[in-house]
């Protein structure tokens, strides 16, 4: 029996019952191990002012470590770069569509949001992209789960297993033209009706793993030879590609960064995007075969350095 480790949102649980139900397609029985994380918790503020993303896959890792769980699903986009010792993500399964989307119910699309228009937002790799085609808006940060940031701009109309969730009362914020959430978390959560526009990646390119599982596990454990089972290839090499920019820009919650990659044949079309200062966004891409060595030069580039 594999013990899988979760958050509890709404989301993890979806991914982590995938999970689940991918194993069982390979004859390998599990249970889930629901956890709250610190990224939970604090929602108060945005998390590069806590501590990262990384947050949300401490404490499923300390059950790793404590022998509570097998394996641990994270949304990929989560987990940072650099792993703790004697760790490994085991498995990339294959990969929901990676772009954002924005939910715009009044304007339904970027181009026609008002002058001014709110939108919400606390990843600072979609607040850089936004403002770079819309110089004009009004970026708010807002957290919370999927429904809780829908229900900022419809005005209370989200739908969840039968609930209608609403924004606090007295929000100080008050309501928002807009949110942009991952078009995948979306589609999970049967929520993507809400969506107004998808945006192009030209637009706003996806954090590296967006709308990818990544299965951690203590190297050489069952949870680890359990977790390898559910690899997909394509998946696998694009994502690794992504983090390699990361790994090379020492990237984290903080560093507004983007990265996607695509298999074309057998070679990675890799495209990557930084933030810096004064407002600028820098891009670069590069094609290859070696998802390491290309996320290491995209990265390279970025900074200015040239490739390895």
């Amino acid at each position: 029996m594999i013990r899988i480790a979760t958050r509890r949102s709404a989301l993890a649980l979806w991914q982590a019952e995938r999970v689940k139900a991918l194993l069982a397609e390979r004859g390998i029985e599990s249970s889930l191990v629901p956890m709250t994380t610190e990224g939970d918790r604090i929602v108060d503020r945005p998390l590069a002012e806590v501590g990262g993303k990384g947050l949300f896959v401490k404490e499923l890792e300390q059950a790793l470590c404590e022998g509570r769980a097998d394996v641990a699903v994270h949304s990929a986009k989560d987990v940072p770069f650099a792993l703790p010792e004697g760790f490994v993500l085991s498995a990339f399964p294959a990969r929901e569509d990676a772009r954002d989307a924005l939910v715009a119910p009044r304007s339904t699309t970027l181009q026609r949001l008002p002058r001014g228009a709110r939108v919400g937002t606390s990843s600072l790799r979609r607040a850089m992209q936004l403002l770079a085609a819309r110089p004009d808006l009004v970026i708010v940060p807002v957290r919370g789960n999927v429904p809780t940031r829908l229900a900022r701009a419809t005005g209370g109309t989200v739908m969840r297993s039968g609930v209608e969730v609403r924004p606090a009362e007295g929000d100080p914020q008050g309501p928002l033209d807009a949110v942009v959430l991952a078009l995948a978390g979306l589609r999970r959560l049967g929520l993507e009706q809400h969506a107004t526009e998808i945006l192009p990646v030209e637009v706003s390119l996806p954090a590296a793993g967006q709308g990818a599982l990544a299965i951690e596990a203590i190297r050489g454990s069952a949870g680890d030879k359990a977790g390898v089972q559910l690899e997909d290839r394509a998946t696998a090499l694009c994502v690794r590609a992504e983090r390699a920019v990361l790994t090379r820009l020492a990237g984290d919650c903080t560093t507004p960064v983007a990265a996607y990659a695509v298999l074309e044949g057998t070679s990675l079309w890799l495209r990557a995007a930084l933030g810096v200062p004064g407002g600028r966004v820098v891009r670069a891409e590069g094609r290859g075969t070696d998802p390491d060595a290309l996320g290491r030069a995209v990265g390279g580039i970025l900074l200015g350095e040239g490739g390895d």
